[in-house]
């Protein structure tokens, strides 16, 4: 979700919507999968705690990877040293500069990479839900962003990504009919292209609840989003899909292999689900589903039967955001308490 989208925007984006998915996971243990699921540490809000007690609070409920959208010094500060897996984004308004600058990459990659050895970053994603004309702007800041850390040497060590946008699915259900759209489709090719030849994972902003209200993918029962769905709910061919999650992620891939480009890795870089501010928003859903979530991500797919990778969105409700749902996505309460029990580990 894009830090501070109005829903109405939000909404725009998401007709005609198809939607994609991957999570993280582990071994079988309860405390592995656990600790394989990340949360996405916005921060559209101004009564947040400081970055170390949001550290402590990702350790003490065994979360072990974290996604900042920009490089914010403190919250880079606070995760030095701890283990933490860091995905930090390169943010959409800078993607001109780096994508016509090699030397403006390098620079970037010197003060919000280099300048922090002790963090352990994992991803940089370089956009998030980029549209327009700016998408031109991705692939070549992916690439002069890879450089920058090649010549660092960091290259083995960071992956260089971005996060599409639901919006960019035209096709979702069945998932073996999974498409781009067509306005999306010059966009992610070399994208795809780039992500292939380097090994990086595509990360995807996973929303069931918005396919659900904006009734994108016609009238499913809720309990298909809520993975509470007691059967199966879309057949397709030998696969049987009981729930959005799967549906979506191997739809994702089929709509890779269409552009003639298989074998990325797909990462839900947000997934979550409002507990106040509109349909369907609720604390019990909200619980369900995250917990649900957790519960699932070591499964994989019908397809694709191996751990995936997720991050929740997100760690607090945010009051700057657009009232409604916007603000109502946290598993915690800016004071720190917890919006509804979830169990991590």
């Amino acid at each position: 979700m894009v830090e501070g989208l109005a829903p109405t925007l939000h909404m725009a984006l998401l007709l005609g919507l198809g939607v994609f998915v991957s999570i993280i996971a582990s071994t079988t243990t309860a405390t592995a999968r656990g600790a394989s699921v990340g949360v996405c540490y916005g921060m559209s809000a101004n009564n947040l705690p400081p970055a170390s007690t949001v550290v402590t609070m990702l350790r003490d409920n065994g979360i072990t990877s974290v996604r900042l959208y920009a490089p914010d010094s403190a919250a880079l500060a606070a995760l030095g040293g701890t283990g933490i897996s860091v995905m930090v984004g390169v943010p959409n308004n800078v993607l001109a500069d780096l994508a016509t600058s090699a030397p403006a990459a390098a620079a970037w990659v010197r003060a919000n990479i280099q300048a922090h050895p002790a963090v352990s970053f994992r991803y940089l994603v370089v956009g998030n839900e980029v549209a327009g004309g700016d998408t031109r702007y991705v692939g070549p800041a992916m690439e002069n962003v890879h450089s920058a850390l090649a010549a660092a040497g960091l290259g083995g060590a960071i992956n260089v990504t971005t996060a599409i946008s639901q919006a960019t699915i035209a096709v979702h259900v069945p998932p073996s009919a999974g498409e781009f759209t067509d306005k999306s489709k010059p966009f992610m090719l070399p994208v795809l292209q780039f992500l292939q030849r380097t090994g990086a994972p595509l990360l995807a902003n996973l929303y069931p609840y918005f396919v659900y209200t904006y009734k994108a993918a016609g009238d499913m029962d809720i309990s298909f989003m809520l993975f509470t769905a007691p059967g199966t709910v879309v057949q397709d061919g030998n696969y049987g899909y009981q729930n959005m999650f799967d549906a979506t992620v191997d739809a994702l891939h089929a709509a890779g292999e269409r552009l003639g480009v298989s074998g990325v890795d797909v990462v839900v870089s947000e997934t979550g689900w409002p507990s106040a501010g509109g349909e369907a928003a609720s604390v019990e859903n909200a619980r369900t589903y995250n917990q649900n979530l957790v519960n699932h991500v070591w499964k994989g797919t019908p397809r694709r039967p191996w751990k995936v990778e997720t991050y929740v969105f997100a760690m607090f409700n945010e009051n700057l955001k657009e009232n409604g749902v916007e603000q109502n996505w946290g598993l915690f309460y800016p004071s720190t308490d917890r919006v509804y029990p979830i169990t991590f580990i």
